[in-house]
């Protein structure tokens, strides 16, 4: 018994150090600007744009769907862009969820940059100040 639970704690502490994501530190962040928010029935669309560091200038555009009446939270599902210094434009699909308190939102998803490269991203969007403050984490590097 006692070797079956050793060999228990022994394989999650592996597991936990080899596939765990650390988030503590971000990779990058940056604070953007709401340019639009356009209300439809059970959904809004919201577009943003502005200065991510590692990618430079941003524009994402998200549909921003409520799952309960209270509209309070829900589903995320959008694409973002973005073109380097260099003219090589990246691109993603963003999916995931969100959770409204008050004029603040907490937006929570992950992208696929084509590039290879792959971020778990958060967001802290104020809703009267027309602001996000974004931090992303790497999954996975770009592959060039």
């Amino acid at each position: 018994m006692k070797t079956n639970i050793f060999s228990l704690v022994l394989v999650t502490l592996i597991c936990g150090f080899t596939f765990g994501q650390d988030l503590t530190n971000p990779k990058g962040g940056g604070v953007i600007d709401i340019i639009t928010i356009i209300p439809s029935d059970g959904y809004s669309d919201m577009v943003f744009e502005g200065q991510i560091s590692g990618y430079g200038t941003v524009y994402v555009a998200f549909k921003v769907a409520s799952i309960n009446s209270s509209k309070n939270s829900g589903t995320l599902d959008g694409q973002g862009r973005t073109i380097l210094e260099n003219g090589t434009l990246i691109s993603t699909p963003l999916k995931g969820t969100w959770k409204r308190m008050g004029t603040n939102v907490k937006f929570y998803f992950t992208d696929a940059i084509n590039n290879g490269a792959m971020n778990f991203v958060m967001w802290d969007v104020n809703l009267l100040k027309k602001k996000a403050a974004v931090k992303y984490f790497e999954l996975h590097e770009a592959e060039n």
